[in-house]
């Protein structure tokens, strides 16, 4: 729950902060990119320190705090947000964090829930068989 919680709090900061003043802020804000760049690069490394202990954020298993987690850590690490944003954190200093996003990303439920808002992918979103189809394709 420790995790989880955290994530809660510290993720707005990452979406919210670093997100908009890297990518949709209307002008280039040095210091408020700076400074939420840095808060973001020390969370990334809180990360990677913390999975250094174990595989997951809460240990040895998969829990709901990697559930939370992954979109914005594991989706920013992977650089499937904010185009740019993995090379100018240079998210590939820290490799706990990239095994631990690329491990999630190959999970069954997570490649399935990763395809079911994507815009033109699925002809119905609520059909299972839709969603088989289209991971089959590649």
């Amino acid at each position: 729950l420790n995790w989880l919680f955290w994530q809660m709090g510290a993720a707005p900061l990452l979406g919210g902060g670093f997100g908009h003043f890297f990518a949709y802020a209307p002008e280039r804000f040095d210091y408020a990119l700076d400074r939420f760049a840095m808060e973001a690069k020390r969370q990334l490394d809180l990360i990677d320190k913390r999975l250094a202990e174990g595989p997951y954020l809460a240990g040895r298993d998969y829990s709901i705090a990697d559930i939370a987690a992954w979109p914005w850590y594991g989706q920013l690490a992977l650089g499937r947000v904010y185009e740019g944003a993995d090379i100018f954190l240079d998210v590939k200093g820290y490799p706990r964090l990239m095994e631990w996003a690329e491990r999630i990303a190959e999970r069954p439920a997570v490649r399935r829930g990763a395809i079911v808002n994507k815009s033109g992918v699925l002809d119905e979103r609520h059909s299972a068989a839709d969603i088989d189809r289209v991971l089959e394709a590649g």
